[in-house]
């Protein structure tokens, strides 16, 4: 999309998963490095893409523009909050634009619903970090596709070429890898 760089972010466990079963982040998948990191590419955004329930449970305390997925909006609002979009009754394009004119890092940390809508649109960059030691039985998946027995790994490397793997937390096992546009 001209003007704008998609950027995704996710810490996943072992076994790709973004939450419990109970839809929570437990604590065991929070962790400090991969935080600070988040928070700076956050600080860098023109626009945050999330889900409600995401934008309900994370209040915006730094006042940062964000845009919130829903469908109990009829296109595309401004709200006190954020701006609120329902991608089945206005087009992305519309969407950035009311949010972001200007263009920029469009930076989109969930969840799983969000991430399969963007999978469609087209990510420019995934910064997806691991938590090597954590299993989630029974929880949300990063994208839909893991639970067909994908790995996460397996869905963004259809359109994306992993980077080098890097050890941001060694005690904790965190790592992170960068996912970008491959070029042509």
């Amino acid at each position: 999309m001209a003007g704008y760089r998609i950027h995704g972010h996710a810490i996943v466990s072992a076994d790709d998963r973004i939450a419990d079963a109970h839809g929570q982040t437990p604590a065991a998948l929070r962790n400090e490095a991969d935080w600070v990191r988040f928070q700076a590419a956050l600080d860098t955004a023109a626009v945050t893409v999330l889900g409600r329930f995401g934008h309900e449970i994370h209040p915006n305390v730094r006042g940062r523009n964000r845009l919130v997925l829903s469908s109990l909006v009829a296109g595309i609002e401004r709200r006190d909050d954020a701006w609120w979009w329902n991608p089945a009754a206005a087009p992305v394009e519309a969407a950035l634009a009311a949010a972001a004119p200007g263009g920029g890092i469009v930076t989109v940390p969930g969840g799983r619903r969000v991430f399969d809508l963007f999978l469609d649109i087209g990510f420019d960059e995934f910064h997806l970090s691991r938590a090597a030691d954590v299993v989630l039985p029974g929880g949300t998946p990063v994208f839909s596709d893991v639970l067909a027995g994908r790995s996460a790994a397996e869905i963004l490397g259809r359109r994306l070429a992993a980077g080098p793997a890097e050890a941001i937390d060694p005690a904790a096992s965190v790592t992170l890898t960068v996912w970008s546009r491959r070029l042509a």
